[in-house]
């Protein structure tokens, strides 16, 4: 029997906009902190804090915009998330102060949070059932490529025709985005809901699925960590003298976890959960640890590296974990808790770390990171202990 379509017009338009929609998050993720400090004259702590806004606004939107999703239509909301992102967009090159900056970081991470929402659901009622794990993982794979193209793409046009051109550059990414989402099927549950006025329910079981929580909260903790490696190896590699090799960390970062995802995840399904997290935390901990003491390019790439095999098998197996203690009906609440979670993680951690960095250097900051994230293992153990591990791939 033949297996339903997976590769349909509206799969790879909405992979393909979410790709486009990470890729500018990505690039303006390595260059504002640089842009803050050096055009703005800001400090570390506030080119944290421009990371640290984006996210928290980001995550309060997305617990009520799945209602909005399920009010107005998937493609609607898509289509409203995108036009406020590329307003946005627009405006930064007329910011000339760092609480503007602050300030329009809020409402951009407000159309971010409602696009990725959007985004998550379309793909969701797009995948044939019978190729779920399939089709989430080529997904899923957007972002990681996304995650390589726009730091590498950003510290490139930075250094080269600086942050004027790469604000051109996101502008077009967006706008590409939004004429990409008017192509989608309308979704047809949209179409058939009886008109009315909207009602948000604030009810905490339609804003966090509970039996998410604490591997959530774990993920939590090591993404306050990647928040270091997001926002401040851009700014580390200027400081080592290798500022053009800052770009190449996030594409030997991702091709590691491109090439590790099928081995991992087949690991994950034969062994269980613990024996892929406790390892890939102590690489995780190597990795920084390696990265610390990096003083030129080799060991800088090959700390990428290993950080991109620790880190980029936590984060897949931690999701996993979450949507699996979920009851099928709550799987996607589940889903919106544990990212919701991380992406407050990142935001905190942001703040946190740059506040560090000012105070210790970012060698000692990344050597703490390592001692930090060894401590991670026995916050999952106790997370994990006495619990069935799930046994699904992490895609």
């Amino acid at each position: 029997m033949n297996k339903p379509a997976l590769w349909t017009k509206d799969f790879i338009g909405i992979s393909f906009t979410n790709f486009l929609l990470f890729m500018t998050f990505y690039f303006l993720l390595v260059t504002l902190p640089v842009y803050v400090l050096n055009e703005l004259n800001g400090t570390e702590t506030e080119a944290g804090l421009a990371t640290t806004v984006f996210l928290i606004s980001a995550i309060l939107i997305r617990f009520i915009s799945g209602q909005w999703v399920e009010h107005f239509g998937k493609k609607n909301v898509l289509i409203a998330s995108l036009v406020l992102f590329l307003a946005a967009l627009i405006i930064y090159p007329f910011v000339s102060g760092l609480n503007a900056l602050l300030i329009l970081r809020f409402f951009h991470g407000i159309g971010f949070g409602m696009a990725t929402t959007a985004a998550g659901a379309i793909v969701a009622d797009i995948i044939p059932n019978s190729r779920r794990g399939e089709g989430m993982g080529y997904y899923v794979m957007s972002m990681n490529v996304a995650m390589a193209i726009g730091p590498f793409a950003g510290l490139f046009i930075m250094n080269k025709w600086g942050i004027g051109m790469g604000f051109t550059v996101c502008m077009t990414v967006a706008f590409i985005s939004l004429l990409i989402s008017f192509s989608l099927k309308k979704d047809e549950a949209a179409s058939e809901k009886p008109a009315g006025k909207f009602k948000l329910d604030l009810s905490p079981g339609n804003l966090i699925e509970k039996s998410a929580l604490p591997i959530a909260l774990t993920g939590t903790f090591f993404a306050i960590v990647y928040s270091a490696i997001l926002s401040f190896v851009s700014v580390y590699a200027q400081e080592l003298h290798i500022g053009e090799a800052a770009g190449f960390f996030f594409v030997v970062y991702a091709v590691v976890i491109v090439l590790s995802r099928p081995f991992t995840g087949r690991w994950f399904d034969l062994y269980g959960a613990n024996a892929i997290v406790y390892p890939s935390i102590v690489l995780f901990a190597a990795g920084m640890l390696l990265l610390s003491q990096a003083g030129g390019t080799g060991l800088f790439l090959i700390a990428a590296g290993v950080i991109g095999l620790g880190w980029g098998t936590l984060f897949p197996g931690f999701q996993t974990i979450a949507i699996s203690k979920a009851r099928p009906e709550k799987k996607a609440l589940a889903t919106a808790t544990f990212l919701s979670l991380f992406d407050l993680g990142i935001g905190f951690g942001s703040f946190v770390v740059g506040i560090v960095a000012a105070g210790l250097g970012f060698k000692m900051l990344y050597a703490a990171c390592a001692v930090y994230v060894l401590a991670g293992l026995i916050v999952y153990y106790f997370v994990q202990k006495n619990k069935t591990e799930p046994k699904h791939s992490p895609q």
